[in-house]
């Protein structure tokens, strides 16, 4: 449904402005595209150690067995040195931080990883870049339908498009959180510590507000501080996930195969 919004957009950008709508679509999903390539073949950089299973075999053995029982190969584990607590994954990569350390005990932390495994296995990680840059790609031709058209038609047009995309990008974004969390609980053995996990990470909200990743599949829902007022929610609270991690665990749920 998104990348029919997009195409919509982009249709009416031709429709609207011609040739030259065609010539700012194609070097827009140039430009898009090259990105995406070179953010796909470039790795991370920053204060990133790698997970060896000598320094924390509690860690690495129980990712490695999580990954099999969800039929994945090993991914690569990095710890960020950062004391907050934070966890996000992007291609094949999970990312924990040394704040979870502090904060979680080795349970929870399972858990954690498993909700990044989760949009590994669900691939998300694939998805959540592709749809962030749709969103570019819809702020940019909305933006020129308004500028360049000069029809109110056109502008009513394009701003009703973009507005549906952010709304089902919502919906998107919060139904992938549900179902990575779905399938953490039928990969650890402690279903219950996802929960727990969840309970002791809403407390430290406003720490992790400056560092969220918002492109990347992360263990956080969207950081909301009371004095902050967002139209859209793009994730779903801590206590609705809670909710229905209690509704999966008391169901039996779990018991699926992934």
């Amino acid at each position: 449904m998104l990348f029919i919004i997009i195409s919509l957009e982009v249709l009416l950008a031709v429709i609207a402005l011609k040739e030259l709508g065609l010539k700012i679509a194609l070097a827009a999903f140039g430009i898009i595209f090259a990105f995406y390539l070179w953010v796909s073949t470039h790795d991370i950089r920053g204060n990133y150690i790698t997970l060896e299973r000598n320094e924390i075999p509690w860690l690495y053995d129980g990712i490695a067995e999580m990954a099999k029982k969800a039929k994945l190969s090993m991914p690569r584990v990095y710890i960020l040195d950062d004391y907050i607590p934070n966890a996000y994954s992007f291609k094949d990569t999970i990312v924990l931080s040394l704040g979870l350390f502090e904060v979680l005990d080795q349970d929870e932390i399972l858990a954690v990883a498993a909700h990044e495994l989760g949009h590994i296995k669900n691939g998300d990680t694939k998805t959540f870049p592709l749809i962030a840059y749709g969103r570019y790609l819809m702020i940019v031709f909305t933006a020129i339908l308004i500028l360049l058209a000069h029809s109110t038609g056109v502008t009513i047009a394009a701003l009703g498009l973009y507005v549906l995309y952010e709304v089902t990008r919502a919906d998107f974004l919060k139904k992938r959180e549900f179902q990575a969390d779905e399938t953490a609980l039928r990969l650890l053995d402690i279903p219950m510590s996802l929960k727990r996990a969840l309970e002791e990470l809403k407390y430290y909200e406003d720490l992790r507000i400056g560092v969220r990743h918002t492109s990347l599949p992360s263990i956080e829902p969207a950081i909301e501080r009371k004095q902050r007022v967002t139209l859209i929610d793009t994730h779903p609270s801590y206590d609705e996930r809670i909710f229905r991690i209690l509704a999966e665990i008391n169901g039996n749920m779990f018991n699926k195969r992934i």
